[in-house]
């Protein structure tokens, strides 16, 4: 996209009610593979006003349906619901699940013979993305919008900010010229408050510690408009103001609405579903061809065959980007298999995503699955390799 355009992105805290529900799912799936590194696992929650439900699948040796339960109070009192007044407290809230075995239609063609010839969890497509906006290669709103809710959280797990509460979103339209961003637009933050802390005097504070995080974009100007908890007021919140459902913010997840989405959620997935661990590696080979020089924007859409074990189809799109090479030439290599090999169980192994070591799932499931150096994925290691394919 050329010429001068506002585009915007949001991200969301680890109390918005869904992220709540993704970090129960993700806690539960690390639970599973700390057991049994062949673990399947689809764990859905739902959460709401003092109540957490579990459903899905599970086929784990070493699990036990009873400490469900004591995982979701225990990420409830991580995230800092601890208020019964609230209506939502980890000790108080009532706990339901049905969680079930996996289908062994799906089984049947996960499970093979040999470990390289695991099919597809699913069908269907997954996008990774990469662009030079950023140190992190990531889209410059999503990004900045993470930092945002991520430095209130340190602040009121600190204890520095006693009257915010875990629930809150923020919101960043950012100026491009010419694909660049040039200047923050608006800041929208909406946070959750005490019933004490719904003055100006906290508004103010939450405004200038936007300030403070975004200061050195270079991109605040004078002209910048902040809009902090524009209904007057946020108290009631949290799953006691809305209900959470796992992979409900894919788009907060994933690249902020900057690029494609397929549509499969990656929370309470284990990595034989290719919605998650493909989207990971589509993610890390865009990184490598834009950290190597080799476009400034990429976009990799990858796709399946439920069951099969190579990729039906690779696309490459740099929009127009490209550096010494072409979009066609980077799906060929891509699809050859030699520098990134996107057969399920190739790439689970490449990632280490049965066996995390210095990260978690639910690492994963609150600001963002990318952009940050603890995941395997957003290694730049295969920069030479690429050069030399391409």
């Amino acid at each position: 996209m050329g010429g001068r355009y506002v585009f915007s992105s949001e991200s969301v805290s680890e109390g918005h009610p869904d992220k709540v529900a993704d970090q129960i799912s993700d806690a539960v799936l690390d639970y599973c593979i700390a057991r049994d590194g062949n673990a399947h696992v689809a764990c859905e929650t739902m959460v709401g006003p003092d109540m957490v439900v579990n459903m899905g699948e599970v086929s784990a040796s070493g699990f036990a349906r009873e400490d469900v339960e004591a995982i979701a109070r225990d990420v409830v009192r991580d995230i800092g619901y601890n208020e019964p007044a609230e209506e939502f407290s980890f000790d108080t809230f009532r706990y339901v699940t049905n969680v079930h075995a996996q289908s062994p239609d799906i089984a049947q063609g996960v499970n093979r013979a040999t470990a390289i010839a695991q099919g597809a969890g699913d069908q269907g497509m997954m996008f990774g993305y990469a662009t030079d906006e950023t140190a992190e290669l990531m889209p410059f709103a999503l990004m900045w919008s993470h930092k945002l809710v991520k430095k209130f959280a340190e602040l009121r797990h600190s204890g520095a900010a006693p009257f915010l509460r875990p629930d809150a979103k923020a919101q960043l339209s950012v100026v491009y010229e010419d694909a660049t961003p040039v200047a923050i637009d608006t800041v929208v933050l909406s946070h959750q408050t005490t019933a004490a802390g719904a003055t100006d005097a906290t508004y103010a504070f939450i405004e200038e510690v936007c300030r403070d995080v975004l200061r050195p974009t270079g991109l605040l100007t004078n002209d910048v408009k902040f809009h902090i908890n524009p209904t007057g007021k946020f108290i009631v919140g949290g799953p006691c103001g809305d209900s959470g459902l796992t992979g409900r913010k894919i788009v907060v997840d994933t690249y902020g609405g900057a690029a494609a989405h397929g549509g499969g959620a990656f929370s309470g997935k284990d990595p034989s579903k290719v919605d998650r661990s493909a989207a990971y590696y589509a993610r890390y080979a865009a990184k490598n061809i834009v950290a190597a020089g080799l476009a400034k924007r990429c976009q990799i859409q990858v796709a399946y065959a439920i069951g099969v074990a190579s990729p039906v189809s690779i696309c490459a799109n740099t929009f127009g980007t490209a550096c010494g090479t072409t979009d066609e030439r980077i799906a060929q290599v891509l699809l050859e298999g030699k520098v990134f090999d996107f057969r399920p169980r190739a790439l689970i192994e490449d990632l280490g995503l049965l066996a995390p070591k210095g990260w978690s799932y639910r690492d994963t499931a609150a600001y963002g699955h990318f952009g940050r150096a603890i995941f395997p994925w957003e290694k730049t290691d295969r920069i030479d390799a690429l050069k030399d394919a391409l």
